[in-house]
């Protein structure tokens, strides 16, 4: 077995990785981490290489270890960091650019809304949802920008939409795109993805079945 100075240098697996961000998710809903603090961290951890590099975003945090990790080491008194209150932001027009932000909490749209040509979504330790198969769209192309960290983002788009997502970097997360061409559907716009999405996921639909039955 390793001793502790030849496991620092050993390999880490996506799994490994994924389980320290869910320990810095812990952290930060008990108040260890804020927000920054979060995002910097997972991104150390998401491109750690060696269990050194890995588990120094953990040796601070008292009472959160990986259990790979070879030692124990004791964590410095740190003070609370105040967690800060979910923050829920929808702003957008029907032109130029808009932002749909979530902060620990979720965030939707539904029904009938204006779809900017350049959308925004950000959201960290929480969800979007955005459904756009009754907003309206006067645009020929709409480009949604990602930056999504431990977190999801469901996108319902209108029958006849078609989707690039090649752009958008996903580490450490799953891009699942349900939306396949229909013959019989309508000429729809053009949804150009892109951006990060860092231990997360991303679920790209089409319409509600029952919509495509009324048509």
């Amino acid at each position: 077995m390793p001793d502790e100075t030849t496991a620092r240098f050993l390999r880490v697996s996506d799994a490994e990785r994924e389980h320290v961000v869910g320990l810095l998710q812990r952290a930060t809903g008990s108040g260890l981490l804020d927000i920054d603090e979060f995002t910097r961290r997972v991104d150390t951890a998401l491109a750690a290489r060696t269990r050194g590099e890995l588990n120094a975003v953990l040796l601070d945090l008292p009472g959160l270890t990986h259990p790979d990790r070879p030692a124990q080491v004791p964590a410095p008194a740190r003070p609370p960091v105040h967690r800060p209150a979910p923050v829920v932001t929808d702003t957008g027009s029907d032109t130029g650019t808009g932002e749909v932000r979530s902060t620990l909490g979720s965030v939707s749209r539904r029904g009938v809304w204006d779809v900017p040509a350049h959308l925004v979504v950000r959201t960290t330790l929480g969800s979007a949802e955005l459904d756009f198969t009754e907003a309206r769209i006067p645009h020929e192309v709409v480009d949604i920008e990602l930056d999504v960290v431990a977190a999801s983002v469901e996108l319902r788009l209108p029958a006849g939409a078609r989707v690039e997502h090649g752009e958008l970097q996903a580490t450490l997360s799953g891009v699942e795109n349900h939306v396949r061409p229909r013959a019989d559907a309508p000429d729809g716009p053009l949804f150009r993805i892109r951006g990060s999405v860092r231990a997360g996921s991303v679920e790209i639909r089409p319409p509600h079945r029952s919509r495509w039955w009324r048509r």
